[in-house]
């Protein structure tokens, strides 16, 4: 589970007054996606994909940030249903659709095939604006078993769907998907991701996410990491070496 409080205040002082409000690069859910996201939820409670969709749509928003050409009325809505088609593959089935060493083409087109159905009627519920519904459903059909992207919005999205496997919650959801320690998790991550992504912005998220991972497996990481969360904590040490405390 990722913190999302505090287990100390080392400084003892509230810094909060100097934090903005709306700082650039955090990303909020506007509420025509967070309409659309209560839609396809019960479609996505299959393996983790209903989390692996969020974060895979964050990751779609960096990408736009840095391709204004590219339609987000497409992209964000795509990569909000991707992947609600698994909803209709049996759940015994489903990873064996994309299991190491073997797979089921079959059922990665099925799941495909009816996401665009179900993303059909989720749009038309939604009162999506209809002019922009075909080229969502084309990406949505075809997203993972098609090699090519159609357009700059189909390349956003199948890039972040990938890069999601190198983020820490993708590597926790993969290993328990196939039994593997975070070793071989990630290095089965990265040779589905690298040299499969498009976008130039893409293929440097996944380098760095991958060199993060990396780290985390070096011995002298996990060395720290057994030594507990406050070791090396002094009130009275320098962190930020000669020229004074580090600022971030």
């Amino acid at each position: 589970m990722t913190k999302l409080q505090a287990t100390a205040n080392h400084f003892g002082t509230d810094v909060t007054a100097g934090i903005e409000a709306e700082p650039d690069g955090v990303i909020t859910l506007a509420p025509h996606l967070a309409a659309l996201w209560e839609l396809a939820a019960p479609f996505l409670d299959v393996r983790n994909n209903d989390a692996h969709t969020l974060y895979a749509f964050g990751l779609a928003s960096a990408l736009l940030d840095a391709h204004p050409e590219a339609d987000a009325a497409v992209v964000l809505p795509a990569i909000m249903l991707h992947d609600i088609g698994w909803s209709q593959v049996p759940p015994s089935e489903v990873l064996a659709a994309i299991a190491p060493g073997g797979g089921r083409p079959d059922l990665v087109l099925l799941h495909e095939k009816e996401g665009a159905r179900l993303g059909a009627e989720l749009l038309g519920k939604s009162g999506y604006d209809a002019a922009k519904i075909p080229a969502i459903l084309d990406i949505i059909d075809g997203h993972d078993s098609r090699r090519e992207a159609l357009s700059i919005e189909d390349a956003i999205v199948k890039d972040a769907d990938k890069t999601w496997r190198l983020s820490p919650h993708g590597i926790d959801t993969v290993m328990d998907w196939f039994g593997l320690d975070r070793g071989q998790a990630l290095r089965l991550c990265s040779q589905r991701v690298h040299g499969h992504l498009f976008t130039d912005e893409a293929k440097a998220m996944a380098r760095a996410l991958s060199a993060l991972e990396s780290v985390t497996a070096w011995p002298q990481r996990q060395q720290l990491l057994k030594a507990g969360p406050n070791a090396g904590q002094n009130a009275g040490t320098n962190s930020g070496g000669d020229d004074g405390p580090a600022s971030i």
